[in-house]
């Protein structure tokens, strides 16, 4: 049997988004964690000290998304710390591909990987 689309995105998480030295952790998700990502004990250990604030205050950036989404909103970065969170919006959702990354990273480098990853997951939505 084929695996599913939710086996198709976990499996471009785990294996081609968090192999990166760079992003610690990476999920696709709506509003309350909603969604489709690796175990807490896949991500970089780094980013556990902040997840529980991280989960607070994702929240807050997906009811900014929901609100301007239908205005073409495509990204959303915010600073925690020492880490970027990047937000990748999916289009006509309130749902995004969302990546932890160090501050002091190659965002550019890393955003062109995380493009990629939001166009091949975009693909595995529409297909079937």
């Amino acid at each position: 049997m084929a695996p599913s689309k939710e086996e198709q995105i976990l499996a471009l998480l785990k294996e081609d988004l968090l192999q990166l030295e760079d992003i610690h952790a990476c999920m696709v998700v709506r509003k309350n964690l909603e969604g489709i990502f690796p175990m807490t004990d896949e991500f970089k250990q780094e980013i556990l000290e902040i997840w529980e604030v991280l989960k607070d205050s994702m929240n807050e950036f997906f009811s900014i998304i929901e609100r301007y989404s239908k205005y073409g909103l495509d990204k959303v970065y915010f600073e925690l710390g020492k880490y970027d969170v990047i937000f990748f919006i999916l289009p006509d959702t309130d749902t995004a591909l969302v990546a932890i990354i160090p501050a002091l990273a190659n965002r550019g480098l890393l955003e062109v990987e995380l493009e990629n990853a939001r166009r091949r997951i975009i693909k595995i939505i529409d297909t079937g």
